[in-house]
């Protein structure tokens, strides 16, 4: 399969062993009751394999509305999928999955959602800071409070759950670049990921409408860790892209998104990125 005939959204690419392991949602329904979620697998980040099931939400009860955004990060020898689903209480949060390989079969791991029970919350990105500390990050979703925030909380040592209090970093409304509001008064906030730089700089990426196109953001942390001392730059992406994430094979540093943003016509896309340490670009 090529990129072309693949349809997700929020695509998540695994470098590891000379391959490149893709997750994202299955776009059909938008990603409603569609059953889990598929990797599909690369040496060239252009022909991939056919879709490979590594978790199957009918089986854990867990396909009764969205599953949305995988992400798998490697932490201790194991992998671990952050993914969005509807709880029982009907409202959505993030979830974290477990598997011995990147191929799956991932199984339910948390104690039900990391992210506040009370919350409408999506798209839960993993960090782990200078001293081995893991935090979650994620979005409480405009769905509810109209204008979304992006968040974080200490996740616990075996990553079941959060520990401390949630941190709000900040609306969706903030940005210098956000000028007008959406006809509906809603502000959107999608897809945080965090990237550290070749020079120790913090960075984060995250996804939100600018005019109507869906665009790809970036925030830089002043004192190079996360926290609420930061800076928004200059968006990457403005053209209906989105909900994407960095990462590096042997020689180079990429950004995969989705683009466009309308339903069934998806497809993974792939830049480059230029680290200059200090700041990041699209080459």
């Amino acid at each position: 399969m090529t990129n072309e005939q693949i349809n997700i959204r929020d695509p998540f690419v695994l470098f590891e062993n000379g391959k490149y392991y893709m997750y994202g949602t299955r776009a059909e329904n938008f990603g409603q009751k569609t059953g889990g979620f598929d990797v599909y697998v690369s040496t060239d980040l252009e022909n991939w394999s056919e879709p490979i099931e590594c978790f199957n939400s009918e089986k854990y009860n867990m396909n009764t509305n969205v599953n949305w955004a995988p992400e798998v990060h490697k932490y201790k020898e194991k992998y671990y999928m952050f993914a969005t689903f509807t709880k029982p209480n009907g409202l959505r949060g993030t979830y974290i999955l477990k598997a011995n390989s990147p191929l799956g079969e991932f199984e339910p791991h948390s104690k039900g959602a990391v992210t506040p029970d009370e919350w409408e919350c999506l798209d839960g990105t993993f960090y782990v800071d200078k001293n081995g500390k893991p935090f979650i990050v994620f979005c409480h979703e405009h769905t509810q409070i109209i204008d979304g925030t992006i968040c974080y909380a200490r996740l616990n040592e075996d990553l079941t759950g959060i520990t401390g209090e949630v941190v709000t970093m900040f609306s969706g409304s903030s940005p210098f670049f956000i000028e007008v509001a959406p006809d509906d008064g809603h502000f959107v906030t999608d897809g945080p990921f965090m990237y550290r730089s070749k020079t120790d700089e913090l960075f984060m990426l995250w996804s939100t409408f600018i005019k109507g196109q869906y665009a790809e953001c970036l925030v830089k942390f002043q004192d190079g860790e996360l926290n609420t001392n930061f800076i928004h730059l200059d968006p990457l992406i403005d053209d209906d892209g989105g909900h994407g994430m960095i990462f590096k094979d042997n020689e180079n540093i990429y950004l995969t998104f989705h683009s466009p943003n309308k339903s069934l016509f998806e497809h993974p896309k792939f830049v480059k990125i230029k680290d200059a340490g200090s700041s990041l670009k699209v080459e």
